[in-house]
């Protein structure tokens, strides 16, 4: 039995992202650097691995940088910038599965979504 295209669209659209070696060793940066709380760097390394990328991951990655710019404007004391930027990066993340590139999104989500309930209060 064929599966009907709009499944097959979605599976293909929210494939994993293959990265040159270069945007690689990038984005493995970009994660380093996000862990020590190095938000603004991470951003940066991001930013310029995420100019490159085409396609349906692209969303993924920029989600990635909006989670950065929200922390960074946490640690600026800019609740209404990291509200914003955060609920932007919660909204890109929607449509990828629990498990994507290595990442558990189901728990980032609920972090995300626990920081949130923090600033606005809920």
């Amino acid at each position: 039995m064929a599966r009907p295209r709009r499944i097959v669209s979605m599976m293909r659209a929210l494939a994993e992202p293959e990265l040159t070696s270069e945007q690689r060793l990038a984005f493995d940066l970009a994660v380093e650097q996000f862990n020590r709380g190095l938000y603004f760097e991470g951003h940066e390394t991001l930013e310029g691995m995420w100019l490159g990328l085409r396609g349906p991951s692209r969303d993924f990655f920029q989600a990635l940088i909006q989670v950065s710019v929200g922390f960074l404007h946490l640690e600026r004391g800019n609740q209404t910038g990291a509200t914003r930027t955060l609920t932007r990066a919660l909204a890109r993340f929607e449509p990828y599965p629990a498990r994507y590139f290595g990442f558990d999104l189901a728990a980032q989500r609920k972090q995300l979504e626990t920081v949130l309930a923090g600033l606005t209060g809920e």
